[in-house]
């Protein structure tokens, strides 16, 4: 069964794989897996995140090849984006830039910000 034909059969459903077979060795391992983010999103989703890092992210490309505006491919890619899981982006600040902007705020002194900063990681 081929992705199109599981995406058929699930009609966008979640689902849970429950046997995966090396093809190579035969060893099957049984249990409960869940397929990989990327791909959850039905097919022509897949399809259009597999063009867009082919285009390595290039907008101007994927409006080429999908013959769609830039807002349209800004409006697809930011609605697969909202299902699927991200690391932070945007962490609190660590280490020395957290120190250097409580500095900046008033929070610590410059001697409780170097003696931080000479602190062994």
């Amino acid at each position: 069964m081929d992705r199109q034909e599981l995406t058929d059969l699930t009609r966008g459903q979640p689902f849970v794989v429950e046997r995966v077979r090396l093809t190579d060795s035969g060893v099957a391992v049984e249990g409960q897996f869940e397929p990989p983010q990327l791909a959850q999103p039905g097919i022509d989703d897949q399809v259009f995140v597999a063009a867009f890092v082919r285009s390595h992210g290039s907008i101007k490309e994927m409006e080429r090849i999908f013959g769609v505006s830039y807002p349209t491919i800004k409006s697809r890619l930011k609605r697969i984006a909202e299902h699927l899981d991200f690391v932070d982006t945007d962490p609190a600040p660590t280490g020395a830039a957290d120190v250097v902007d409580r500095l900046r705020r008033g929070e610590i002194s410059t001697q409780e910000a170097i003696a931080e900063l000479e602190k062994p990681r």
